[in-house]
């Protein structure tokens, strides 16, 4: 005769094997999820590679062969390289000026507490929500009439153009070194004080150094998001001068060949391995997940 207060073992093993088969279940809907979203993204990249290798002289399929002339062909376009030197010369200046507007601030918004402060962590977040369009609009209005008060001449100049593109790596870097400033063991600075280091020294030995990773992913994510804009630089480069994606996007005018998608290939291939050495040198990904 069974003890009443003993389950039968067969429907426990019933119970387990239904709980055992609903997480597999959920775990390959999840994989399933992942791979199609995962797919959906790289598909496109997929195909602006493997168009770039195509031989035909108008994009079309099938492909009636395979070269290489296409990556070549964009060094011989003058405009592709005058705007490529431009718009890299204008993502260092912005990645720069964006972190020395952008450390500090990350500072005071999570060191500090002081009125307003809600109102200027908005302020600094909101070039990612305003059109681009407008933003451009607005800027060059600005800078004509700061030209004309002061009488110094912004727009159609490098300084000019950098300084728009400061405004959006801002966002990034006051976000990115932020999260590493949350993160962080604020005992290791409080010793370091202890023994006597003025903030100062205390801020160059131990919090920088601390807050490296965000601070080059900010760098990191600046240089493409300037390097890659099109919006500001399509209302304030000067004439005569353009940028990479300005360049793309005259070429697109009158062309149809596989020139484009070799420079797509290009860009998405530098900004890969600068994103994967980043990764690997100070641990990018952990940046982003705070």
């Amino acid at each position: 005769m069974q003890h009443p207060d003993v389950a039968p073992a067969p429907r426990k093993l019933t119970a387990a094997r239904g709980r055992s088969s609903r997480l597999n279940i959920s775990r390959l809907l999840l994989r399933t999820t992942a791979v199609l979203v995962f797919g959906f993204i790289l598909i496109p990249v997929v195909f602006v590679v493997w168009i770039s290798f195509f031989s035909n002289q108008i994009i079309s399929f099938p492909a009636q062969g395979y070269t290489l002339r296409w990556y070549a062909n964009i060094w011989l376009q003058r405009a592709f390289a005058d705007g490529f030197r431009l718009s890299l010369q204008v993502a260092v200046l912005s990645m720069f000026g964006g972190l020395l507007v952008g450390v500090p601030a990350a500072l005071g918004l999570v060191r500090y507490r002081f009125p307003g402060r809600e109102a200027l962590n908005t302020l600094l977040l909101s070039p990612l929500v305003v059109p681009g369009i407008v933003a451009g609009i607005a800027l060059f209005v600005f800078l004509v009439r700061i030209g004309e008060l002061l009488g110094v001449r912004l727009t159609a100049t490098i300084p000019g153009l950098a300084l728009a593109h400061i405004l959006l790596t801002i966002p990034w870097t006051v976000r990115l070194i932020a999260a590493s400033l949350i993160g962080m063991d604020r005992s290791v600075e409080e010793a370091a004080m202890n023994l006597g280091a003025n903030p100062w020294v205390t801020f160059y030995r131990v919090t920088l150094p601390m807050i490296r990773a965000g601070i080059v992913a900010a760098a990191i994510f600046s240089f493409i998001t300037s390097f890659t804009n099109l919006e500001f630089s399509l209302l304030l480069v000067g004439p005569g001068r353009t940028t990479l994606p300005i360049a793309v996007l005259q070429y697109l005018e009158f062309n149809l060949d596989p020139t484009i998608a070799a420079v797509a290939t290009v860009q998405i291939t530098i900004t890969a391995v600068a994103m994967l050495i980043t990764d690997r040198l100070v641990g990018l990904g952990q940046v982003v997940r705070r």
